[in-house]
């Protein structure tokens, strides 16, 4: 059955196979032709000598005609290490014997030499990604390097740099709650409310000057147990509890002096205070309390009762009121006395009932 392959499909075996075909077909074709024109004489067969006779003088023959002989190309034989995959029975000739010397010992067909540069070229990627990817992560590697490389050089320079610098006493700080109660102020020419710094003593006026310009402001973060409220009935005073003391905390209501107390404590003095005659006047009637009055603080989640316990006027650096006498739960309303004179402080006692 003849092969319908097409060309690009064929091996290189097959294809010098069917070459080789071709050309003993080519030859013998010619061979053939040459015979029908008489061009090829086949060789005589041998005779036996012939029996000697008397010489006789031969008859003048007459001439024949010569006819040249082209050397006939005869098939090379086959040896004994040739391809045996060919068929036995088909000629061989020298061009074949030369082409199968020159064949590779294995051969490929197209298809497989295909698969096998897709595979070299896939190899050849998949190395290339991998190489990639290394020198990304060495990359990466080299800048964390550097950069704890920096921040230790710099952290070394920052440390040399503070030797460098000499050694410069701190300036004293001095809260007011520690010196003078809260709320002295005065009226100015212009009657402008001012501080009253004369309620200082001398020698520290220059240091809490500084503060009265720029004050320390440490207000804590509220919490469930920061006092919120105050209401005293008896004065009809319902007012909002600000953290701090400070000139601005008094001016939106009733300051709450940050000693880390809460209206909820065990013990501790809960010192509120706030102004008289200024600011809403809140404590302009303070000195109407008596002992047996009650008033409340709230909270986010209670409402504690105080009862008083003493009213009594001290002078404005009487910071002892401040502390906790009794060792008890108990709470100091403050304010400046008399109604604006204020070169003293009222101070109201409260102990806590509930």
């Amino acid at each position: 059955m003849r092969d319908k392959r097409p060309v690009d499909e064929l091996s290189i075996d097959e294809l010098e196979r069917i070459l080789a075909v071709r050309k003993r077909e080519a030859r013998m074709q010619q061979m053939q032709r040459m015979k029908r024109e008489g061009r090829v004489v086949s060789p005589a067969r041998p005779t036996p000598a012939p029996v000697q006779t008397p010489p006789t003088v031969p008859a003048s023959p007459a001439p024949t005609p010569v006819v040249e002989e082209e050397p006939v190309a005869e098939a090379a034989p086959i040896p004994e290490e040739a391809d045996t995959s060919l068929d036995a029975s088909q000629p061989r000739f020298e061009d074949e014997e030369h082409t199968a010397s020159k064949r590779p010992a294995s051969t490929r067909t197209p298809r497989q030499n295909r698969k096998l540069i897709d595979r070299l070229l896939l190899l050849v990627e998949v190395a290339a990604v991998i190489g990639i990817a290394l020198i990304g992560l060495n990359l990466f590697r080299a800048i964390g390097t550097l950069e704890r490389e920096t921040e230790e050089a710099q952290a070394i320079a920052e440390e040399q740099r503070r030797m460098t610098i000499p050694t410069i006493e701190p300036t004293p700080t001095i809260r007011l709650d520690n010196i003078v109660l809260p709320t002295g102020h005065i009226y100015s020419d212009s009657g402008v409310v001012e501080f009253n710094i004369n309620e200082i003593p001398e020698h520290l006026r220059p240091v809490v000057q500084s503060q009265l310009l720029q004050p320390v402001l440490s207000r804590p973060a509220p919490t469930e147990e920061t006092a919120l409220r105050l209401v005293i009935p008896k004065l009809d005073i319902d007012e909002a509890i600000v953290p701090g003391t400070d000139p601005g905390a008094l001016r939106l209501g009733v300051g709450q002096l940050v000693n880390g107390v809460d209206p909820g404590n065990r013990e501790g003095n809960l010192v509120l205070a706030a102004h008289n005659d200024i600011y809403g006047q809140i404590f302009r009637y303070l000195d109407r309390l008596e002992p047996g009055d009650q008033f409340t603080v709230y909270t986010q989640i209670q409402a504690h009762e105080y009862v008083i316990a003493s009213v009594e006027t001290v002078e404005p650096n009487d910071v002892w009121v401040m502390d906790n006498q009794a060792g008890r739960a108990m709470a100091t309303l403050i304010s400046c006395y008399p109604y604006q004179q204020n070169y003293q402080r009222i101070v109201v006692f409260a102990d806590r009932i509930n």
